[in-house]
């Protein structure tokens, strides 16, 4: 019998089509891309990329911690893993911020730097925002590998739907992760983790002060940024 309230196979085809225009144009801008069906799928691809004996540095990114790959590095046992959010029971991290800080300057020296991106147009952009900056300056420039995990939920048609879509779901539901499962009670005066909007704060704790568009690689860098796009919903 057939479900009509099930259109989980018409999702995962109009995903893929959507993924096939997103990859073809990743690779022309000198980026190299795949598509994976599944965050396991995700996991292996990733893990393939990272040569042994490399130091790897992660970026925040619920999509990395979603597919594992950080637990399965150190069980791997490969590569100096270095993680500036290493959390307690809690949820608070663990590490001083000033070892954390040292951790992020060691990223642009690190041979493989993981990470997410807030979102990925059809053309092959790539848009980020941070509050910090470490995570877009990396993206950008320093490791010699840097791996972007992607799900097929951040696909958006160009730059400003990419923008609207930061503005108004993954700045307010980021900041409000912070709040609520690290304990970052300074994030909790932040408009947007009060009302769910975004109103162009000002604010000293704002999570968007650095917005990062990249649209590809010089031929020189050619296969330095390596995305993997992922048919599930993953991350923020």
């Amino acid at each position: 019998m057939i479900d009509e309230m099930d259109i989980s196979e018409e999702r995962k085809w109009l995903y893929q089509e959507y993924a096939k225009t997103v990859v073809a144009n990743l690779q022309k801008r000198n980026m190299n891309a795949q598509y994976v069906s599944s965050r396991q799928e995700a996991l292996s691809a990733v893990l393939e990329m990272i040569p042994e004996g490399v130091t790897v540095v992660r970026g925040d990114s619920v999509s990395l911690d979603q597919i594992g790959v950080i637990a399965e590095l150190r069980k791997r046992n490969q590569n100096k893993v270095l993680d500036p959010f290493v959390t307690g029971a809690d949820g608070s991290w663990s590490i001083e911020r000033e070892q954390r800080e040292r951790m992020h300057r060691e990223a642009f020296s690190a041979g493989v730097f993981l990470t997410g991106t807030n979102a990925v147009t059809l053309d092959g952009k790539l848009v980020s925002t941070d509050g910090h900056g470490n995570r877009v300056s990396a993206m950008i420039f320093g490791p010699e590998k840097v791996i972007i995990v992607v799900g097929v939920n951040k696909i958006v048609k160009d730059v400003n739907q990419a923008l609207e879509r930061i503005r108004e779901f993954c700045a307010p539901v980021n900041a409000r992760r912070h709040y609520l499962k690290h304990h970052r009670v300074e994030f909790g005066d932040l408009p947007c983790v009060k009302t769910g909007r975004c109103v162009d704060c000002k604010h000293d704790w704002r999570i968007c002060h650095y917005t990062v568009i990249i649209e590809g690689s010089m031929i020189r860098e050619k296969g330095r940024i390596n995305v993997v796009l992922v048919g599930e919903e993953l991350g923020i």
